[in-house]
């Protein structure tokens, strides 16, 4: 089979692909990440990633794949104390995701993969994606990017936000975008206990918004990441597609 950017297709060839295809809807967020990433960083790294799985997925998918815009805005109100954050409420992110469903939907769609880049968008893209399986009887993946490299020996700083693993993967897809990096310092200790997802507007603040090391980046641990990201992310896709 082969891959399609919906945004670069007719309606008629659209009509004529979704009755079997797998739509692939990446997610991102535009918000602060520290004094040296460009606000749209998470819509970047997920909108690259899922357009090189989406063409390398293409060549031995055994359905068609379509590859929507990725959407650049997310739930990001924890961001506001920094500025430079354009955010939507979570209920707004869930009902944004929901009426792309159902866009599909209507557009005689049935078989999404939501493939998220932001941390704030999980309890959206779940409650979404359940939604629209309820109500439109589709068949709706989500999984987030990061997800991906779960096996990889610095799993336990990735994604972090805007540290070294967000501020490789910028240098490796646009260098011009990193901006001079904090210098190396002590971080604040992180409170919290094993398997509690602690939220905590004070904790953000006490790290200037950013969680680890930035000026550990390297370009070329970004390339590593991004390749695995990407194989991993389109060996999901073909098998998805071959499932439905």
């Amino acid at each position: 089979m082969s891959s399609y950017d919906w945004a670069n297709c007719t309606r008629t060839l659209l009509s004529d692909l979704l009755v079997e295809a797998l739509v692939v809807l990446p997610v991102g967020a535009t918000e602060q990440h520290g004094p040296h990433l460009p606000t749209g960083t998470d819509a970047l790294i997920v909108g690259a990633i899922a357009g090189e799985a989406v063409r390398r997925a293409g060549e031995s998918s055994p359905r068609p794949l379509v590859l929507t815009p990725a959407l650049p805005f997310g739930a990001s109100d924890h961001h506001f104390p920094f500025g430079g954050t354009l955010s939507l409420q979570n209920e707004t992110v869930t009902s944004v995701l929901l009426d792309l469903l159902r866009s599909v939907h209507e557009a005689g769609g049935s078989r999404v993969l939501i493939v998220n880049g932001h941390g704030g968008n999980r309890g959206p893209c779940h409650s979404a994606a359940h939604a629209a399986s309820t109500r439109f009887g589709m068949h709706v993946g989500y999984l987030d990017y990061w997800s991906l490299l779960a096996d990889d020996p610095e799993a336990a700083r990735i994604p972090g936000h805007a540290g070294a693993f967000e501020t490789a993967m910028v240098a490796h897809l646009r260098p011009a975008g990193v901006g001079p990096v904090p210098p190396p310092a002590q971080r604040p200790h992180r409170p919290g206990a094993d398997g509690v997802v602690l939220h905590s507007e004070a904790l953000w603040r006490a790290i200037d918004g950013y969680s680890d090391q930035p000026a550990d980046a390297r370009a070329e641990d970004g390339a590593r990441w991004f390749e695995s990201c990407a194989q991993a992310l389109a060996s999901r896709i073909t098998e998805l597609a071959g499932s439905l």
